[in-house]
């Protein structure tokens, strides 16, 4: 039995995730804005479960319950970085209070994060780290431009540090899952629609999402299970895909990268300077 500390814990993939380790004999630091809806399982889970209210966006919030919570338990084995959400409309729409505190919570918010917990897991000799993305982190949607700032630079970020912790027994594990029936939908943040993106990609996606009509077939408890799994496999895996549209998705945009790399090829090597 491991002990888990996880973000956004209230609702979506973090809810489901403790509620599972929970269920499996697990510890688990819960911590989410509104800890109140973890009050259920307060009930039920006395002397596994431990309850913070987190703010992701405020960091000394982060570096205090941190802290808190590794000298209460002593040990915690997993980070789950999970909090964020989605700015949902075309570039343009957004407002710039909105792209900010997009930024602040899904880059800022995770990057923190990490940095609060690498110190205790340094020094009680290793432990995992499991950074929430998506398949956006890899490809992109429209009316997602903000979102997949977010889950780009966060990718970026965590590629490296996997680099640099390794030799500190931390492993570094992106989780990318696709679409999946959870609150993320409803969560998602929308700007003031602008009529001329209407006949855009934008405004399509737009319709589809309105209409239900955008295909989910990602099982929650197989992706939650896929991610208690992965923190047992050595090396930690950088990356795991979850659902079959996160790796058609991811597929087509690594392959379409590639190939658009490779016809640049001439170009690139013209651009060295001679021996």
């Amino acid at each position: 039995m491991k002990t888990w500390f996880i973000t956004g814990s209230s609702a979506g993939l973090g809810r489901i995730l403790t509620e599972k380790l929970l269920a499996q004999g697990h510890r688990v630091v819960a911590t989410a804005r509104k800890v109140e809806a973890l009050d259920d399982l307060k009930q039920k889970y006395t002397d596994k479960l431990w309850v913070a209210k987190l703010d992701v966006t405020d960091n000394a919030q982060i570096k205090e319950v941190m802290k808190k919570a590794f000298d209460d338990l002593g040990q915690i084995d997993v980070i789950v970085n999970n909090a964020g959400y989605a700015l949902f409309c075309a570039a343009e729409e957004a407002s710039d209070e909105q792209i900010r505190q997009q930024i602040d919570t899904n880059i800022i918010g995770s990057i923190q994060v990490i940095r609060a917990a690498l110190p205790y897991l340094r020094e009680q000799g290793g432990g995992r780290i499991l950074q929430l993305s998506s398949a956006g982190g890899q490809t992109t949607y429209p009316n997602f431009s903000f979102y997949h700032t977010t889950k780009w630079a966060v990718e970026g970020f965590c590629d490296t540090l996997a680099i640099e912790v390794a030799p500190l027994n931390i492993g570094v594990t992106i989780v990318e899952p696709g679409a999946h029936k959870t609150s993320f939908a409803s969560g998602m943040v929308t700007a003031p629609v602008m009529e001329a993106y209407d006949k855009t990609p934008a405004g399509d996606v737009r319709r589809a999402i309105a209409a239900g009509s955008f295909p989910i077939k990602g099982d929650v408890n197989k992706t939650v299970q896929a991610m208690i799994d992965s923190v047992d496999i050595s090396p930690a895996p950088l990356r795991l895909a979850l659902g079959g549209d996160a790796y058609r998705d991811v597929r087509a945009a690594l392959v379409s990268r590639l190939e658009a790399l490779d016809s640049h090829k001439e170009i690139a090597l013209a651009s060295e300077m001679a021996d």
